[in-house]
């Protein structure tokens, strides 16, 4: 079978002037890969219906399936639909189900629907219609004709939380649907090591492993290893997949914090879960990022009991029970701080793990230590330690950067306690 090509081809003035973060493409790059369909070429064009058409026609010049994302709304610059349609001409017709779901959307929302929102409704003739269980517009293939077979054009919704759940749900069967191969993959999430370091220890393995493929993502802090094998319909990936995901434990399991996991607050939410664990937290320099990253996965509020943000000293010492002579010696941002910190508040909250983290995230020095000096304490019965972090970083977001590496850090060692308990 030929090996497909698709371009990726965002739509949105917003884009181009630099008002949103194009992260559709990025997603669904990957996602593509993942299918085993190449992707040679990302565009982005604006609402305009000529350039559109312009960006379509040399889109098709060079790939098999075209996907875009955005100009689906409701409103008079919202002309995907109209364009696309018109390339493969084909007329736009009422369907009556979508319609019914965006009633029922508005419904839901006890919201008045107003006539201009019918036009999500209004769909290219023979098109594939993908629906939309985050939003009111539905998404659809158009599968060329005549002088266009073989062309394929994919209309997603812009927004991401709209997009990515039509893209698995929908999209992903939809362009496997002829294929007599599949693509089974998982995701190894590793922390504490980097990219260059982590393809250094499994070197040999990655070169000499053709199926499954072994590809590393990094990411900030952290690194993916996104094991893929292609087999035949009805024979057993898994086969190929754990004997490989195996010797990549042997080699760097130390630094594994999951599989297919997601990220690592939904590691440690899942992981206190498991063990019916719960954690408190006092947090200085990160000032709530990490309660925020818990927080973010859902069901967090079975094993979060609180989160302390104590800037001062006075609230270090008065809250948490940071002694003065602790703060006077030795400063806010040192290791006995942060272990008295963790003490507090797992003693405020009754949870069984305590964590804290206190530090300079900058811009400049303070009480003498540096950008970048930070302190991570875990407290517990069975695991008890404070990490000290040091990333001086230099660029324009060095804050932010240093807030969230010391944040990653706290998730890790809230890990490892529940792992100790």
């Amino acid at each position: 079978m030929k090996q497909r090509s698709a371009e990726i081809l965002c739509i949105g003035t917003e884009i181009l002037m630099g008002d949103i973060i194009n992260t559709n493409a990025a997603y669904l790059a990957k996602e593509l890969a993942g299918l085993g369909i190449n992707v040679y070429h990302q565009s982005v064009v604006g609402d305009n219906p000529q350039r559109l058409k312009d960006s379509l026609e040399l889109a098709f010049s060079r790939a098999d399936i075209v996907i875009t994302t955005g100009g689906l709304g409701p409103t008079y610059d919202d002309l995907s639909k109209e364009t696309i349609a018109d390339y493969f001409n084909r007329k736009l017709v009422l369907d009556a189900p979508s319609l019914h779901e965006i009633e029922c959307h508005f419904l839901r929302l006890n919201r008045v629907m107003t006539d201009n929102n019918k036009k999500q409704a209004m769909m290219p003739e023979g098109c594939v219609i993908f629906p939309n269980r985050n939003g009111t517009a539905p998404g659809c293939a158009i599968e060329g004709r005549g002088e266009q077979q073989g062309k394929t054009a994919i209309m997603l919704p812009g927004p991401p939380r709209e997009m990515k759940p039509m893209f698995e749900q929908s999209v992903k069967p939809f362009l496997l649907k002829d294929s007599d191969t599949r693509l089974v993959s998982h995701t190894m999430h590793f922390f504490g090591i980097g990219e260059s370091m982590l393809e250094t220890m499994l070197h040999d393995l990655m070169q000499e492993s053709l199926n499954p493929t072994i590809a590393p993502y990094a990411k900030t802090g952290e690194v993916q290893l996104r094991v893929t094998a292609k087999v035949k319909r009805g024979e057993d990936a898994e086969a190929l997949l754990q004997p490989v995901m195996e010797k990549i434990k042997e080699q760097a399991g130390e630094f594994l914090y999951g599989v297919d996991v997601g990220d690592l607050q939904t590691a440690a939410v899942r992981a206190l879960k498991e063990k019916h664990l719960h954690v408190a937290l006092a947090e200085s320099c990160t000032g709530g990022y990490i309660a925020k990253r818990i927080t973010d996965v859902s069901g967090a509020s079975e094993v979060f009991e609180c989160g302390i943000c104590s800037y001062s000293n006075r609230i270090k010492h008065e809250i948490l029970g940071v002694s003065a002579q602790t703060l006077d010696q030795y400063g806010a941002v040192s290791e006995q701080t942060a272990r008295e910190m963790a003490a507090g508040a797992r003693r405020i909250s009754g949870a069984e793990i305590g964590v804290s983290v206190t530090g300079n995230a900058g811009p400049e020095p303070s009480e003498g230590k540096e950008v970048g000096l930070v302190y991570i304490g875990v407290n517990s019965d069975h695991f008890s330690k404070v990490f000290m972090l040091n990333v001086n970083r230099k660029d324009q977001d060095a804050r932010e950067t240093i807030r969230y590496l010391a944040s990653s850090h706290a998730l890790s060692l809230i890990l490892k306690a529940v792992e100790m308990a």
